[in-house]
């Protein structure tokens, strides 16, 4: 027996999930293309997403859907999945006495919430696509040129805000003719609007069940944007098949033990984006959990509403960004009772939107063992906007982080030969028929083969061995050249360079398109540096100047240095950055990930900077 075969014996055991098979089939192309899919065929699937409220609603009244804290004491308001029902019609009767015109949205500029909720099922079951808008292109963002170019995209026919004060610079920056303003707790002041406890009062007719006889698998059910990281938001067609098979397709790939506790989630992620409107929210209403909205952030001043909910809320499901779980690790690190409650239940960790770094993954494993003497699976999927979003996903009980998993029962995944790598298109009931509003992208979004061209690139772990999964590679157009012809894969340096970085970096752009070498531009983790620092108000500026901010920064570069070959992921020169990411600037992305080139051109000058002849202070140089 090997070390490392002996070494994964003596650790404790995954906490028991029942994945679905790995039955791939590989079909080898002459031009060296791969197709992948699943010899497994999709599970049955309900027509609509509304069916599965009216499901539950019926099966189990009484059972708790959605809470979320509010009022002065903050304590949990609760709708159970029968109430939710009776509130959904009422609302779907009121949108469908406005008499609204067929096609035009109801948009929602409001952050999570339950009457978010209820207000998507109704306008579903109204027939009228629900479209959440990022909250930041409202509160955010100082132009607003974003939320005015996707009001005349989509031209909406209501619009729901949760606090009409807090939205009123956004409400007033846009031309609202014609447009029913609802607002969930005050009016604004100066703009017209109808209370949603009104509209949630209005006696419901047959009109109700005839609206949703009418829902087809074709009908569209969401818009949801894009991130903009190409120029403008699109608009990505949701439809209810769709959105129902993908919900499928993530049950399926786990199935839930009938006999274990009810599935429970808290979750952040936001509703306007696919990863928390789709895959987070529509697999907890198809399985009857219970969904926890919290308003917690992985942020400093902010996660610790996150710790609050943690210690009463025992998720049997957990999703998080990286910079999350770092931050839940060092409280539990110091906090036996929430670690008690955060893995009493537990049966997954999911993570998202970039690499967990090793040493987090080892710290959480010993979290789980210390306290259940269980290690428990961290699971990952991969997607988009336009795939609803999960194509793909971990499931089996991997110790890798990093993967992308494999395709899901009804996805075909094609990987096409680009140089050392291969570019990722998918095919399947998941994928969007286009952008709404916009004919000629839609057309451009497929290959000839009917393939969407996601634009993500991925390699094998094992090339002879498919079935071990695939490992993200970064976006295709993101790759450069170094003046030597040395080609760089900048998803994947990204990531590394971030994880050996941890915990000071937060995020970074990569360097060195038609320059000799590689730097970094690197965004500073404020939560974290002032930890080490020992500093909690210590501000950007003074923490990219200190000496053990800066010594670990060049400590774990150094290391990640030391561990490559070659100069396509070795980095020379780093800089902390004091400005954060910008919205109105194009880098930083609804979803909050990175927009590498918006944020290059932007920054040009810091650019120049690290690569200067005789570089300043403020520029670290690597061995």
């Amino acid at each position: 027996m090997s070390g490392s075969a002996a070494a994964v014996l003596t650790k404790p055991a995954f906490r028991k999930v029942d994945w679905l098979a790995r039955d791939i089939a590989v079909e080898r192309r002459d031009d060296g293309t791969v197709i992948l899919k699943s010899r497994i065929p999709l599970q049955a699937y309900e027509t609509h997403i509304p069916a599965y409220l009216a499901k539950w609603a019926q099966q189990a009244p009484e059972r708790i859907w959605l809470a979320q804290r509010g009022g002065p004491d903050r304590q949990w308001r609760k709708v159970s999945y029968g109430e939710a029902k009776r509130t959904v019609d009422a609302l779907t009767q009121a949108l469908l006495d406005l008499g609204l015109d067929e096609g035009r949205p109801v948009a929602i500029l409001s952050g999570n919430s339950i009457e978010h909720a209820l207000m998507t099922q109704a306008a579903m079951q109204a027939r009228l696509a629900a479209a959440p808008v990022s909250p930041a292109y409202s509160l955010m963002s100082q132009d607003h040129l974003k939320l005015k170019y996707l009001f005349d995209l989509i031209k909406p026919a209501v619009v729901m805000v949760q606090d009409g004060p807090t939205f009123e610079k956004a409400l007033k920056a846009l031309d609202l003719t014609g447009i029913t303003v609802i607002h969930v707790l005050r009016p604004c002041d100066g703009v017209k609007s109808v209370s949603f406890a009104d509209l949630a009062a209005t006696p419901v007719t047959n009109a109700v069940a005839e609206s949703i006889a009418k829902i087809t698998p074709q009908t569209v059910g969401k818009l949801l944007f894009t991130s903009g990281s190409t120029g403008m938001p699109k608009a990505v067609i949701n439809t209810q098949e769709m959105m129902c098979a993908n919900a499928a397709m993530m049950m399926q790939v786990r199935p839930r033990d009938p006999n274990g506790p009810i599935p429970t989630m808290l979750d952040w992620m936001p509703w306007n984006h696919t990863m928390g409107g789709n895959a987070a929210f529509h697999p907890i209403l198809v399985d009857g959990g219970t969904l926890y909205i919290d308003d917690g952030r992985p942020m400093p001043g902010q996660f610790e509403e996150t710790l609050r909910n943690l210690h009463e809320v025992s998720p049997t499901y957990y999703a998080n960004v990286p910079a999350g779980y770092a931050a839940l690790a060092a409280a539990m690190e110091k906090d036996d009772a929430l670690c008690r409650s955060f893995f009493k239940n537990l049966s997954i960790m999911a993570y998202g939107g970039a690499r967990l770094p090793d040493d987090l993954y080892d710290r959480m494993q010993a979290l789980a063992v210390k306290t259940s003497g269980e290690r428990i699976v961290f699971y990952t999927g991969w997607g988009s906007t336009e795939t609803a979003p999960t194509s793909t996903g971990t499931y089996w009980d991997t110790e890798r982080v990093g993967l992308i998993g494999l395709p899901f029962p009804g996805v075909e995944l094609k990987m096409v030969p680009c140089g050392s790598k291969y570019e990722l298109r998918l095919r399947g009931v998941n994928v969007t028929p286009g952008y709404f509003g916009q004919p000629d992208l839609s057309r451009k979004m497929f290959d000839e083969e009917g393939y969407y061209c996601i634009g993500d690139a991925g390699v094998f772990v094992d090339p002879n061995d498919p079935v071990q999964g695939i490992i993200f590679a970064g976006r295709v157009v993101e790759d450069f050249k170094l003046t030597t012809g040395t080609f760089v894969h900048v998803g994947s340096l990204r990531t590394d360079a971030i994880a050996a970085a941890t915990p000071v970096v937060h995020d970074a752009l990569v360097t060195g398109q038609d320059r000799s070498f590689i730097g970094l531009l690197c965004w500073p983790n404020l939560h974290a540096c002032r930890q080490l620092v020992g500093n909690p108000d210590a501000s950007f500026a003074e923490l990219v100047d200190h000496p053990e901010v800066i010594a670990c920064l060049k400590q774990g570069l150094q290391a990640h240095n030391a561990s490559t070959t070659g100069s396509s992921m070795r980095v020379a020169r780093a800089m902390l950055m004091v400005e954060p990411p910008s919205i109105d600037g194009n880098e930083l992305t609804d979803k909050g990930y990175i927009n590498q080139r918006a944020g290059l051109e932007r920054r040009a000058a810091l650019v120049d900077r690290l690569y200067a002849d005789k570089p300043g202070d403020d520029v670290i140089v690597l061995n």
